[in-house]
């Protein structure tokens, strides 16, 4: 009888096109279905999260969306810091947490703009006059830019059409695209962001000082707890001593990609899409010509390691770059060029060309190539000086290599990537795993709001990043189990992920009221999804998304391990009735699409990749 259900629905779905509708053709699915453990935990979680979260924004932030601490600039704590404290809560509303949850963050990026555009320094001269300019930090390094858009850059997955969304989407991407003379951030002639400081008011030029990256002069003694153990402004000062060398480009940068990309998702406008991969194949072409291994310092005459004495490892934040820690006197190792991954994985969504992953999966296999036996074991390096390769480790290099893995759901890049809960669960091994995380996550976010209540700091004792640990959104498990998605992290990227949802009746994003769903399995060609209806007296539509914007395309579908029917289209529209569930087996042509921010029933065309 099932299958003669699913045989009837599914003639509904021939000839599907890709751009109709979602409510032209509905799949009506009767199949009762205990409410799953799982799908019980995820609804039960979402509402923790948003009562967590509402306790969270009442304590730190006030009625204009002001973050309730002392304002102040720089590498230690600063404007990043402030907004960074509402990490995920854009992921936590667009998995289906209550609109509050929208309308709290919305406020609070507001607030941050016009907080630091007011909050101005003394002695560090760029940020005199506004430590933001043009509601964007006035020029600092994508380390902390990307941090201080980790709400921003993920607004447009609930409300693109936000009049203001949509203005600084393009203004910010300008700043990058030389639309803006105060921002001449980039050289279109060699391909390169003139600085690792960039930003509304361009790039900084100079040698960079202590002070740049600490701060105005500020109080300790039993006031503050630094978050790098400092215990002086000294110490502060001392900490960035060495942070001198920025002129030139740094992967760091490509960071700045996420931003022309949701301009183009949100306009579609060529020219975004045309520069993001301009610059990502420069670095493309830099790698090659170092050998394979990303440099991390192109001088202003595009030079590989011209602003650093030649070296292609030289720079802040290089491949070379360990510094003394003032307060220990132990060397610390901190090259970020893993970041460039960013600009990578932005310039695949956009193509689906593997050449977009190949140089970066043979960096790591050249940086591990350089592994060693020490003392008896095998150990690889992180970092290289002048000396050659150094800080071995036991660990092998894999900067970048899950986000690869995700990417191009390749076997060989799999090798790479150290076996995880989740991926377990993905590959048969680890049943439990949905229910395990989500209990997990319900005890972090006890404890969160226990630490929470338990704070004691005042505004006037309290720096931007002290809260940053207490922040209770706890999503990542459910990204994983609803989404099939990774988590953007403290990046400031867009979301990678299989499948989204939305609910029609409520037109937002996120999985409507009582339902419940689980990514069961992801390949590269096809993806498997339960959903339910824990609700036993309402009906429930729901909207299926391939990808986080619609840049993947379903193209077959399975009911039940029904019979397998043809389609074509990035959105299904499925009614739930009371109490009833289904098993989707999906059939999925991975960045078959141009990504879009429009919403299901805004949908319009967009060109497939080429």
């Amino acid at each position: 009888m099932i299958r003669l259900l699913a045989s009837i629905l599914f003639v509904l779905l021939i000839g599907l096109p890709s751009v109709a509708s979602p409510a032209d053709h509905v799949i009506r699915v009767t199949t009762p279905m205990p409410p799953p453990t799982w799908a019980v935990l995820e609804r039960e979680l979402l509402r923790a999260n948003a009562a967590a979260c509402r306790e969270y924004f009442e304590k730190y932030f006030d009625e204009r969306g002001f973050m309730l601490c002392v304002e102040r600039w720089g590498g230690d704590d600063g404007p990043d810091d402030a907004i960074e404290c509402l990490l995920d809560w854009p992921i936590l509303h667009a998995l289906g947490a209550s609109d509050d949850i929208l309308q709290l963050y919305k406020k609070a990026w507001e607030g941050h703009l016009r907080q630091f555009t007011l909050a101005r320094t003394t002695d560090v001269p760029f940020a005199r006059d506004g430590m933001y300019y043009k509601e964007f930090p006035v020029m600092f390094d994508w380390l902390h830019n990307g941090e201080g858009l980790v709400v921003f850059n993920l607004q447009g997955l609930s409300d693109p059409q936000d009049a203001r969304f949509q203005q600084r989407v393009r203004r910010y991407a300008g700043f990058y695209m030389n639309e803006d003379p105060d921002a001449p951030n980039y050289d279109a002639q060699h391909k390169i962001i003139r600085s690792l400081f960039n930003g509304s008011r361009g790039p900084l030029l100079r040698k960079a000082t202590g002070l740049d990256w600490a701060g105005d002069p500020i109080e300790i003694g039993n006031r503050f707890r630094l978050g790098h153990g400092e215990r002086s402004y000294e110490e502060m000062v001392a900490h960035f001593k060495d942070y001198n060398d920025i002129i030139g480009d740094h992967p760091q940068n490509l960071s700045a990609t996420t931003l022309a990309l949701n301009a183009y998702m949100l306009s579609h406008e060529a020219k975004y899409k045309q520069w993001l991969l301009e610059y990502v194949d420069a670095w493309r072409d830099r790698m090659r010509q170092n050998g394979g291994i990303i440099p991390t310092n192109v001088g202003l005459d595009g030079q590989i390691g011209s602003a650093v004495g030649g070296k292609w490892y030289g720079g802040v934040y290089g491949w070379g770059f360990s510094v003394v820690v003032p307060q220990t006197g132990k060397l610390a190792h901190r090259n970020t060029s893993y970041l460039g991954v960013t600009g990578f994985g932005n310039a695949y969504l956009l193509t689906g060309d593997d050449k977009y992953l190949d140089p970066w999966r043979k960096m790591i296999d050249l940086v591990n190539a350089q592994g060693k036996m020490i003392d008896g074991k095998m150990m690889y390096p992180h970092m290289h000086g002048d000396q050659g390769w150094y800080d071995f480790t036991p660990q092998k290099y894999d900067q970048g290599a899950f986000d690869l893995w995700y990417w191009s759901m390749s076997d060989a890049d799999r090798q790479r990537v150290p076996e995880t809960g989740w991926l377990s669960y993905l590959a048969g091994k680890n049943p439990r795993f949905p229910e395990d995380s989500l209990r997990q996550d319900f005890a972090t976010i006890r404890n969160k709001v226990i630490a929470i209540r338990a704070d004691t700091t005042t505004p006037d004792t309290r720096l931007a990043d002290d809260p940053l640990h207490l922040n209770p959104a706890t999503v990542q498990n459910l990204n994983h189990l609803l989404f099939g998605g990774i988590q953007p992290g403290r990046r400031g990227t867009v979301l990678h992920c299989r499948v989204r949802y939305f609910d029609p009746d409520k037109r937002r994003a996120g999985l409507p009221d009582d339902v419940g769903a689980l990514v069961e399995s992801l390949t590269a060609d096809t993806t498997v999804l339960s959903l339910v209806n824990v609700s036993q007296v309402e009906p429930r539509t729901i909207i299926v998304q391939a990808g986080g914007y619609g840049e993947h395309q379903f193209s077959s579908l399975s009911l039940n391990d029904g019979p397998v029917t043809p389609l074509d289209g990035s959105t299904l529209t499925i009614r739930l009735e009371p109490g009833c569930g289904t098993r989707l087996k999906l059939g999925t042509k991975r960045y078959a699409n141009q990504p879009t921010l429009a919403m299901p029933w805004n949908l319009q065309l967009a060109s497939p990749n080429n």
